[in-house]
């Protein structure tokens, strides 16, 4: 289907739960939050169902977020009854990585088709500073664990909140030796990422909304001054935005995804489905259609479809990340944005 400016969206992203086992400083509060109660949380038929009907609208790909998602119980039916649905071409995850080694089996059982993890650091002190968390261990075992599965499309994602460049090298090094695909993404001002962000007070001679993090400018710098040229391709290596490079003594890509300082919102493909059933058009913005309402209602799928319809086409031309705008915005954990 097309929005009215044009772009086709065939992308829906799925929080499948608030939960999580980290508490990432740029996600969710040190104590955590109040989590939605079970009745609250879409059921997996419910979720299939949506997914049945968004297919139908032209949704092909599906991205299982959360929250984390391995926390909720049976993911792996999940991934196998959506693999089952006409029209849905594939099932991906993001993951902290903290369960994925243990639930691989199941999942690739079940026809997941690729895993994007989450490693922001390599470093044991800082690591527990972002996630607060003593899991390092375990998330570079399933990254491990990952790479063993032939036809898995393995990515990691890395938002650099240190802007050490050895950090960010150790990083990279992942895509030596292996197909692996690793992806820098610039902190964005939402939910409790606008932290990182200057203030209206701060920003006297500094772009509105610059980070505290790194540029993909600074980031492909860092690259290049060690591994050499990063040459883009043209290949089709994802669902979204990232830009994608090879780079010579590397197997696998450096992808940049650049939201705040080279916006991409032109191209944007994709809808969201947060854990409550509420869908949206863009992940900063509220506007959107509480499914979960017009199916406990008794709705019709095409009353359901025509609400979908009416989301898709109304998404905005792009989001907004400017000082003014975060500063008055309430902070939000990842699953409330919609993953």
């Amino acid at each position: 289907m097309l929005d009215r400016y044009g772009r086709r969206i065939n992308y829906l992203r799925i929080s499948v739960t608030d939960r999580c086992n980290l508490r990432c400083v740029y996600c969710m509060p040190e104590e955590g939050v109040q989590q939605f109660s079970h009745e609250k949380v879409l059921t997996y038929d419910e979720i299939t169902r949506i997914v049945s009907i968004a297919a139908g609208l032209g949704i092909t790909r599906i991205k299982l977020t959360g929250g984390e998602p391995l926390v909720r119980k049976g993911l792996p039916d999940l991934v196998r009854m959506l693999k089952a649905l006409p029209g849905i071409e594939q099932v991906t995850l993001t993951t902290n990585g903290v369960l994925l080694k243990e639930m691989l089996p199941e999942l690739t059982e079940a026809g997941l088709d690729g895993v994007n993890i989450s490693l922001d650091t390599c470093d044991r002190a800082l690591f527990m500073k972002i996630a607060r968390r003593d899991s390092l261990d375990r998330v570079l075992e399933g990254i491990e664990a990952a790479q063993q599965y032939q036809g898995l499309s393995v990515k990691l994602n890395c938002v650099p909140v240190s802007g050490e460049p050895d950090d960010i090298l150790k990083i990279v090094s992942f895509a030596k030796d292996y197909p692996v695909h690793v992806r820098f993404i610039e902190m964005m001002p939402i939910g409790l990422g606008k932290q990182f962000f200057a203030s209206p007070e701060e920003s006297a001679g500094v772009t509105a909304g610059k980070s505290a993090g790194l540029s993909g400018e600074e980031i492909r710098e860092i690259i290049e001054k060690r591994w050499g040229p990063l040459e883009e391709v043209s290949d089709t290596l994802g669902n979204g935005p990232s830009r994608y490079y090879r780079c010579p003594g590397l197997t696998g890509k450096i992808g940049l995804i650049s939201a705040v300082s080279h916006p991409f919102c032109d191209s944007c493909n994709r809808v969201r489905l947060t854990s409550d059933g509420f869908l949206k058009a863009c992940l900063q913005y509220d506007s959107g259609a509480d499914l979960r309402e017009l199916l406990r209602s008794g709705a019709e799928d095409a009353q359901i479809a025509e609400a979908m319809q009416k989301v898709i086409y109304e998404k905005p031309a792009s989001h907004s990340f400017s000082v003014q705008n975060i500063s008055h915005e309430e902070a939000k954990i990842m699953s409330q944005i919609g993953g």
